[in-house]
């Protein structure tokens, strides 16, 4: 697998090179080795184990994947600090005005501006520091702890150990001035201290003390960013790290499945345990239960609303949508109870207490009605007459009568005034009279128009030649008609090749002579006519 820069193969050598590599995954052939002679695992993708072909690898290796790259200029060293390397006697030229060492200036001088410099009086020349320059590598620039000294660990142990004696120094203190006191008690006849309380008292109790300690196992410093510039504030980590965690309460495989991206559990680990015993039930218990259902009907309300053309939306105008919620839902409970009380009005409330009317609960009949097997009367009960969905003997308009009582030419109306409008005022029996004048007058008014068109006087009939017509063989052309008919023919034929022609005022005619066909058909252009090139 870990092979040279690729040269050229023939099919036979990269067939047989596949071959051995396959051998090596399989263990049926040992596995190649490098220019350390350490074997390469045969089962190292071709695209890792190959060498880039800049680095000219000649043998197989995997050094192009290790930090191949070492820099000897790189070094872990640090400074030497506090070092002196020279004492001046005398100010020199290019030092210190201050100080008087030659390895920085004025302004960089770290020891206390002198009233007289060292320029000047030459007087007190502070030695020159040891300045060193190292070339880090990228680990080296970064590392907190280069240049430290474990050796000055020994300040802090040191301290601590000071405190301890310090601390058994007091105690034997306090007890000594204890047992001062309770000897002089004792000498005052007064009463005597049980020796486990002293113990008590001069104890300290450290237990105490870690406790206290461990209050604020939680209280963490962080700088929170403000407008005002920053300030230091207490964040308290609310976890209890005394609580089990949730994938521990059920290590059953076949439990509550726990999302460790998200660090959830759905449903509940122990779904068989006492519910009193348990502190979780599983996150589900969150989604319902509490506000989230309030707020799962408030996103449900803006959709639908939004759907149905309204303009409202959750994200973007949250307290009008749930004023709008609360809206809808007053005027739902509003026709809710309405809607209750009108079915109730109308069929009674079975579950209310107020008891039945005497007439009703001991209302009695002496009739029998059966009934079958199916529940259908068999005799004993009239049928009932069917009603109309109209309403009945209900007259409108000062009618006497109602609309469809009268009947004429398929027509309905009222028969008290005769009149065919639904919505007409009745108008009695003067009504019923101009209704007959107007139809006698009518009726005379056609006649006299029939007896004027049987006198009129007859007109001779013209027969026209019509468009596509055959022509008869015994019809006679008026010659004067025909040429005048040719010329006209001809003009129109000019004017629809020139348009410029054309008049702006033109009359039409449809009357067509026999004359006029026959120029039509003179003057036509028939395309299979080997002669139509050399007419007109």
């Amino acid at each position: 697998m870990a092979t040279a820069s690729v040269a050229f193969k023939s099919r036979e050598d990269h067939r047989k090179q596949l071959e051995l590599e396959e051998a090596r995954k399989a263990g049926l052939a040992p596995a190649e080795l490098d220019e350390d002679g350490k074997e390469i695992n045969p089962h190292i993708p071709q695209y890792m184990s190959s060498a880039p072909w800049y680095l000219n690898a000649e043998r197989p290796s995997l050094k192009h994947q290790r930090k191949w790259k070492s820099d000897p200029n790189y070094t872990k060293d640090w400074y030497d600090r506090g070092a002196k390397v020279f004492q001046a006697d005398k100010f020199r030229k290019g030092a210190c005005t201050n100080c008087g060492a030659m390895t920085h200036d004025s302004k960089s001088c770290m020891e206390r501006p002198r009233k007289v410099g060292a320029k000047w009086n030459s007087k007190k020349i502070a030695a020159d520091e040891k300045v060193e320059s190292f070339e880090l590598d990228y680990d080296g620039k970064r590392d907190r702890w280069n240049g430290y000294d474990p050796s000055t660990y020994s300040r802090v142990i040191d301290f601590y150990e000071a405190r301890d004696e310090a601390r058994r120094k007091y105690q034997k203190e306090q007890q000594l001035k204890k047992l001062e006191r309770r000897n002089s008690n004792c000498n005052d006849g007064g009463q005597d201290v049980s020796d486990d309380e002293e113990d008590e008292d001069l104890e300290v109790d450290e237990a105490k003390v870690d406790e206290s300690k461990q209050m604020d196992f939680a209280k963490v410093e962080k700088r929170v960013r403000t407008t005002g510039g920053g300030s230091t504030g207490t964040v308290r980590n609310l976890r209890i790290r005394e609580d089990t965690a949730k994938y521990l309460l059920n290590l059953d495989v076949n439990s509550a499945y726990y999302d460790p991206k998200t660090r959830s559990m759905r449903e509940d680990p122990l779904p068989d345990s006492d519910p009193n015993e348990k502190f979780y039930v599983g996150d589900n218990q969150n989604r319902i239960s509490g506000q989230a259902q309030e707020f799962k009907q408030l996103n449900i309300h803006a959709w639908e609303a939004y759907e149905k053309g309204q303009d409202i939306h959750m994200q973007a105008a949250p307290s009008q949508a749930e004023l709008l919620h609360r809206e809808f839902r007053i005027k739902k409970e509003k026709l809710k109870g309405h809607t209750k009380e009108v079915i109730m009005a109308k069929y009674g409330n079975a579950a209310s207490e107020d008891k039945l009317p005497l007439e009703l609960l001991l209302g009695q009949t002496e009739r029998q009605v059966e009934y079958d097997r199916a529940g259908r009367v068999i005799k004993g009960q009239e049928k009932a007459v069917p009603k109309s969905k109209y309403e009945e003997d209900v007259f409108i308009n000062n009618h006497t009568t109602v609309w469809g009582s009268w009947w004429k030419d398929n027509q309905w109306g009222y028969k008290c005034c005769k009149q065919m409008i639904r919505n007409s005022y009745c108008t009695g029996l003067a009504g019923i009279e101009a209704v007959e004048a107007a139809g006698s007058l009518m009726q005379s008014n056609m006649m006299c128009k029939d007896s004027v068109r049987d006198k009129s006087l007859p007109q001779e009939e013209k027969h026209l030649a019509t468009w596509g017509s055959d022509v008869s063989d015994d019809l006679v052309l008026n010659k004067a008609a025909l040429e005048e008919a040719l010329r006209k023919e001809g003009e129109r034929k000019r004017e629809e090749k020139d348009e410029r022609k054309r008049k702006y005022n033109v009359t039409w005619n449809d009357e067509v002579t026999a004359e006029d066909m026959e120029a039509y058909r003179m003057k036509k252009v028939h395309f299979d006519d080997p002669m139509k090139d050399f007419l007109h």
